[in-house]
């Protein structure tokens, strides 16, 4: 595996229990790779997400994120696995009676940061990042959705994550604020992370385009350029 590939699927088959999600998966993501995952509602995106975290085991073909061998990795090396992993919610999950900064906080204590001025640097370095340094005081209610959602992401930066996967991002935002998120996950990728999404918004891909795979027929297809992609018969 190359120095750069984050993600490396190789003849993979993704099961939920007995049944065949995807198979014949080949897929390799490198860092500061931007991929879009589409697909309709029970297609095998959530699976194909799920097995990246180890969520699913992985029972034929290989697999290998972030270092780590999907087909080997015991129970007590996921959560190292995961660390390595960040996660962006189209619903926020954020602890609602908890400012922004305690809950920033909160997973950098659940994730085993100890020394309180490096927990401090580290909070408002991501909050930089998406331009919310001087809202960390807020509570979730007192922020618009394109401002939780930001928090959302720079919860996912916390530990410095080699991998961003972020399920229908902008699935509660205007478009105007949907823009927003977008250019940070963007100038988040740049930088060297691999960031997957999974979106059923295809007005995205057009106005953001990058590589596009597909989940169909228990296949993961790559798509043509998205200015080739028949963004109606993606509707149907």
């Amino acid at each position: 595996m190359a120095l750069d590939t984050i993600i490396e699927l190789k003849n993979a088959s993704i099961f939920q229990g007995d049944n065949l999600i995807l198979s014949d998966l080949n897929l390799v993501v490198e860092k500061g790779h931007f991929l879009y995952l589409i697909g309709k509602v029970g297609s095998g995106k959530t699976s194909l997400i799920k097995t990246i975290t180890a969520e699913l085991p992985l029972k034929k073909g290989e697999g290998t994120v972030a270092g780590f061998n999907l087909t080997k990795i015991k129970n007590r090396q996921i959560p190292y696995l995961r660390r390595k992993i960040g996660i962006v919610f189209q619903d926020f999950q954020l602890l609602t009676d908890r400012t922004v900064q305690q809950n920033l906080l909160f997973v950098l204590k659940a994730t085993g940061w100890k020394n309180k001025k490096e927990m401090q640097e580290r909070i408002d370095d991501v909050l930089d990042k998406v331009g919310l340094k001087h809202k960390d005081f807020k509570m979730p209610h007192q922020l618009s959705g394109g401002e939780q959602q930001r928090v959302v992401i720079a919860r996912a930066l916390l530990n410095n994550p080699d991998i961003i996967l972020a399920d229908e991002p902008t699935g509660n935002l205007d478009p105007e604020t949907s823009d927003e998120i977008m250019k940070i996950l963007f100038d988040i990728a740049s930088n060297g992370r691999a960031i997957i999404m999974a979106t059923h918004n295809y007005g995205l891909l057009k106005k953001f385009p990058s590589k596009t795979l597909k989940c169909e027929k228990n296949r993961l297809i790559e798509m043509e350029q998205p200015a080739e992609i028949d963004f109606e018969s993606l509707m149907e």
